[in-house]
């Protein structure tokens, strides 16, 4: 059978996997692919983690969405509305908003297996 086109209004997004200081809302999920959105309070740093055998794609509408990952969480990339970032599978990584405002992103994850896996911190 083959699937059809689906649509999936904001209401009826439903909890993702959840990080501490994030809020994630999925719209779909299949065999190969996530997605859904992230918000992050003003001020707020997520728990450090990553989206195992995911690559992620995202795309930052509002706020700032600063990221750390590498050794010690030693590469940050800071960005802004209208920016993509880029994770491959199994880095480990943290964001934070230091605005003041939230911040919102899309969110496109393409692999299988665990979608979120929360961590104690960085790679050394």
């Amino acid at each position: 059978m083959t699937e059809r086109v689906r649509l999936v209004r904001a209401g009826e997004r439903r909890p993702g996997h959840s990080t501490p200081g994030m809020t994630r809302e999925e719209a779909f999920t299949t065999d190969a692919i996530w997605a859904g959105t992230v918000k992050t309070e003003p001020g707020m740093v997520s728990g450090w983690h990553h989206h195992g055998d995911h690559e992620t794609a995202i795309y930052v509408l509002s706020g700032r969405f600063v990221m750390e990952s590498g050794p010690d969480g030693s590469q940050v990339l800071d960005a802004q509305p209208g920016d993509f970032l880029y994770v491959p599978r199994a880095t480990v990584h943290r964001e934070s908003n230091p605005t003041e405002i939230e911040s919102v992103a899309v969110v496109l994850r393409a692999g299988s297996g665990e979608v979120v896996v929360n961590v104690e911190g960085p790679e050394r």
